[in-house]
């Protein structure tokens, strides 16, 4: 599948979730969830634009009219569930009263959102190279692009004074972000992803501790 410009889709995913952007074209927003629903159904490869339209209750011309081929579909239905990724990321951290909590309430929240997507989470279980190569192939831009997402939150934490002014929140961010990418790039022995009271213990471990000053007092 193949992006219709250079921008990724998760770049442009950010992009309109940060900007509130949804579909407003009700025959459009129909043939998604119908396509959407025909992919969870029976895999992106076994479906036609034909199997989509009669799903839709629409004729095959009004799929090609919004979408020129399969692969344009295709794209649209994978960018509107990373949309709704964000979307449900920002959701679920505000539950969280603390900085410790959000960070990881957001790491248990993004692994569990990818992992049981039955769009998404499934084309990782069918086609697990797909997430490895795309990550690896794109020039750093998927990871870059989440990591712009993170790093943002951080800085709203800094902004609120709930961590310190000097904190390298690039730098944090990137850090894990690499770590859950890795998660749902290599299956772990140790880890169950299904578990989130584990994910939990191991974001207050490993990621909780990013956040201090790497001025802060370490006697």
């Amino acid at each position: 599948m193949a992006t219709s410009s250079q921008e990724s889709l998760l770049e442009r995913a950010y992009t309109d979730a940060v900007g509130h952007v949804d579909d407003a074209d009700e025959p459009r927003a129909r043939i998604l969830d119908a396509a959407h629903e025909q992919f969870c159904r029976m895999g992106i490869q076994r479906s036609t634009m034909e199997d989509v339209a009669r799903r839709a209750g629409v004729s095959r011309i009004t799929v090609y009219r919004r979408f020129s081929t399969k692969d344009a579909l295709v794209e649209q239905v994978v960018l509107r569930e990373y949309r709704r990724y964000f979307d449900r990321f920002l959701i679920d951290i505000q539950q969280a009263e603390t900085v410790a909590d959000r960070v990881v309430l957001g790491f248990v929240s993004s692994l569990r959102a990818i992992q049981r997507n039955p769009l998404i989470g499934g084309m990782i279980a069918a086609e697990p190279d797909l997430l490895v190569s795309s990550m690896i192939n794109d020039g750093g831009r998927t990871v870059a692009t989440v990591r712009q997402f993170v790093a943002g939150q951080l800085r709203h934490e800094q902004r609120a004074g709930n961590v310190s002014d000097d904190l390298d929140v690039d730098m944090v961010a990137e850090m894990m972000v690499r770590v859950s990418a890795s998660f749902l790039a290599i299956p772990s022995h140790l880890i169950d992803l299904d578990d989130d009271e584990r994910l939990a213990a191991v974001a207050r471990r490993f990621l909780v501790p990013m956040l201090e000053s790497p001025h802060a007092d370490r006697r």
